[in-house]
């Protein structure tokens, strides 16, 4: 006898909708200020920032229209959805920040043959008033940074334009007071190291998740020993785990029960114990017999 239940039970993630209206007005009246006051100030600096700024909001803009696609009802054509969305939002999000690390470190590698004039006092409010737009922004997806890719991708690109604003501070007061015209391009390449770390996870993970590899946060031997540590399970094959989304995790296994329950009370606990420990809210699990009639299909999953 084989018996089947997908059990489904995951809470809507966070809405972000608001954050992400307030950060994409907020960052797009600064990037008019920085083109206005860029001209005004004769700044190059301002100028490309404000370009650098315009593929952030485009960052938000990709994560936005990821999360509103995530919470679109699945069809029969779209079984789960639009959620794998978030995935490929975080991927290019990823994608973005590495073009941004490479634009910084060429300008500021540059600096060191060009040395720039001393930044002027309305650069440096300028990049005073980035610093408190783009932490006001980063600080709204901060809640979410460690349980969703798609909502880190969105908190990196704030906070990477936030440290780099800071970066254009502090550099540019200590040019004017001190006339160390070196230390611009070098505070940019810290930077520049911190920005790459933290984009390189998120491209990672991102990848990862494309390829449905486990996620992070779910301990694939744990699951498996909680499985078979059931009671009447003999042996598990065919398991596979995997992630629906950024927030939302899958699983199916096939679990050998020569004495199998009559009700479905097993299957249900199972389920809210994947969910509640293991970060799994979507699991498929299939009983057995263990009559050997059901062959597998991948390697490791296989010993009972």
């Amino acid at each position: 006898m084989n018996r089947q239940q997908a059990h489904h039970h995951h809470h809507a993630p966070p809405d972000y909708n608001r954050a992400f209206a307030v950060g994409v007005a907020l960052n797009v009246g600064f990037i008019v200020v920085e083109v206005v006051f860029g001209l005004m100030a004769n700044s190059l600096a301002l100028l490309t920032d404000a370009g650098h700024n315009l593929s952030d909001v485009l960052g938000l803009l990709l994560a936005w229209g990821a999360s509103a696609l995530a919470g679109r009802k699945p069809s029969a054509r779209r079984t789960y959805g639009y959620s794998r969305a978030t995935i490929l939002a975080s991927i290019l999000s990823g994608l973005l920040l590495f073009a941004a690390v490479g634009a910084i470190a060429w300008e500021a590698v540059g600096r060191f043959f060009t040395p720039v004039e001393p930044a002027g006092v309305t650069i440096m409010w300028v990049a005073t008033v980035g610093v408190v737009i783009n932490t006001a922004t980063a600080l709204m997806f901060v809640s979410g940074k460690d349980h969703d890719l798609n909502i880190r991708g969105a908190f990196l690109h704030m906070a990477a334009d936030a440290a780099v604003s800071l970066g254009v501070v502090i550099s540019g007061a200590l040019i004017w007071k001190f006339a160390l015209n070196w230390i611009d391009p070098v505070i940019s390449l810290v930077i520049v190291v911190v920005i790459f770390f933290s984009a390189w996870d998120l491209l990672k993970d991102s990848l990862n998740l494309a390829i449905d590899a486990v996620p992070r946060k779910v301990d694939p031997e744990a699951v498996r020993a909680f499985l078979l540590s059931r009671p009447g399970v003999a042996g598990i094959h065919d398991l596979h785990i995997w992630a629906m989304s950024t927030t939302d995790n899958a699983l199916t296994a096939h679990l050998v029960m020569p004495e199998p329950p009559d009700d479905d009370r097993f299957l249900h606990e199972v389920a809210i114990e994947l969910r509640h420990h293991h970060h799994i809210g979507h699991a498929t699990i299939q009983v057995e017999r263990g009559d050997g009639s059901v062959e597998c299909h991948q390697g490791q999953n296989c010993a009972e």
